[in-house]
């Protein structure tokens, strides 16, 4: 039993980090502090989606980072999940639920796959994601992201699965949006990545319409983090995005970190972004979906979109010094020039996700983020 000194210290902490705060032992998340409002109100959430919402979820790219973190959410709240993954970047291990190994171009498995399930909702993350690789073979990513879509909307039809949960992006906003950007914000891609999540949404919209489907797409910003018990996270050796690749030189396993321009009209010239945890990512689908439900009236299709992200943004070198402090270690970088296509500032509004599903983050101030991620990447990559 704790003593009457740390539960006066546990208190005091919760009033000073209302949304929480995680415990470390040696440098690893053990548990997470939380204020009481914080805890009911996951309650209810919970209580809430086991009582209204669909039991059974396919869940596309549920081995791949965000898609395993949330189907791992929608388990904890009492859903049936079944993982559908191709493995061509997801990890059979981070799988959750049931798993199917298979492709959306499959569509012999994709009918066997939801005559067997009869599932009640589809949450789609499956998509190849790269920018730079899109440009460069933008017919793969047509391909991937758009014709694949296409079957998993018919077998939806075909099995009358009413509610869609679609994955999205961002970078379907167009450079010139106002910043903080907002859902109303001028939708001019300026990759192809981002054209297909336009393109897909375009057609859940007409679906939606004509057939009385339910739909819900997040634009999410820049996913960051890991799970608290370090168990998963992004593993991918290989990515372009700036933490992992800060942490791969924070760890010995990279040498120099090279950042894309440095001659923004920022206060340091490094270009910022809007961060939003995975966890937090996690819990906004499972928001959406719980909307869908308590929403429909049963007659007219739904199609919803909604940011997620946290209102706030760091620079690339406010990211690394965070690094250095929360790792112990330092990060070797160097200037490069700028990417096409990168703007100064991307920052979410998520007023209207706040406002319409309840939705805030919990786990997405910097600290959290880095010591998660950092958690994970030890733990994958192997200590030094």
């Amino acid at each position: 039993m704790l003593s009457k000194r740390v539960l006066q210290e546990l208190i005091a902490a919760t009033k000073k980090y209302p949304t929480g705060l995680i415990v470390l032992e040696e440098n690893e998340p053990k548990f997470v502090v939380v204020s009481y409002d914080h805890y009911q109100r996951t309650v209810q959430a919970r209580k809430k989606s086991q009582l209204a919402a669909p039991k059974k979820v396919l869940v596309t790219g549920g081995a791949g980072y965000i898609g395993s973190h949330a189907a791992r959410q929608l388990l904890e709240s009492g859903y049936q999940v079944v993982s559908l993954d191709n493995l061509s970047t997801g990890h059979r291990e981070f799988a959750q639920g049931e798993f199917v190994e298979g492709d959306l171009s499959d569509l012999v498995l994709l009918e066997e796959l939801f005559s067997r399930h009869k599932f009640d909702a589809v949450m789609h993350f499956a998509a190849f994601i790269e920018v730079e690789e899109s440009m460069k073979n933008p017919l793969l990513y047509f391909r991937n992201n758009v014709l694949n879509g296409i079957h998993l909307l018919e077998m939806c039809r075909a099995h009358n699965v009413k509610h869609f949960i679609f994955s999205s992006s961002c970078t379907v906003y167009g450079e010139e949006a106002t910043v903080p950007i907002s859902e109303e914000a001028p939708l001019v891609p300026v990759s192809a990545y981002g054209e297909t999540k336009l393109i897909f949404e375009k057609m859940l919209r007409w679906h939606a319409a004509a057939h009385g489907l339910q739909a819900v797409s997040l634009r999410y910003f820049n996913a960051a983090g890991a799970s608290l018990d370090a168990s998963l996270g992004l593993a991918n050796e290989h990515s372009t995005l700036l933490l992992p690749n800060a942490l791969h030189v924070a760890q010995g396993s990279r040498d120099v970190l090279t950042i894309n321009g440095n001659d923004y009209p920022t206060q340091d010239g490094t270009a910022i972004r809007d961060y939003i945890h995975v966890l937090d990512l996690a819990l906004a689908h499972q928001f959406a979906l719980d909307y869908l439900v308590e929403n429909d009236n049963g007659r007219n299709g739904k199609f919803e979109v909604f940011n997620v992200g946290t209102g706030k943004g760091y620079s690339v070198l406010e990211i690394i010094n965070a690094v250095c402090e929360y790792t112990g270690h330092m990060v070797k970088f160097e200037y490069g020039p700028r990417r096409p296509g990168d703007r100064p500032v991307v920052i979410a509004n998520p007023g209207k996700i706040q406002r319409v599903l309840g939705w805030q983050p919990q786990y997405s101030d910097l600290k959290t983020i880095i010591t998660t991620a950092w958690a994970w990447h030890k733990k994958r990559f192997g200590n030094f």
